[in-house]
């Protein structure tokens, strides 16, 4: 994993972010953060993200700092 250090993120903002996936499948390249997961005692913050295709509306689960990975995700939609 390529963790890109100048990429600052605060999980509490992703919540509909916009996002491109550096390398596309089945034609889904665009996505957007539809929910934010907090951990099971509440005060730990947020865990996971569920993240959504805009081309199929197909929508997965994932820890909120895979999107510090500049080889799979670009912040926006490009």
């Amino acid at each position: 994993m390529n963790w890109q250090s100048t990429r600052r993120l605060s999980p509490k903002k992703l919540l509909l972010s916009k996002w491109t996936a550096a390398v596309p499948s089945d034609k889904e390249k665009h996505f957007i953060v539809t929910q934010l997961l907090e951990a099971a005692p509440p005060a730990s913050g947020v865990e996971l993200i569920e993240i959504e295709a805009v081309y199929s509306g197909r929508s997965f689960k994932l820890p909120w700092r895979d999107l510090l990975d500049d080889e799979r995700w670009l912040q926006g939609w490009q």
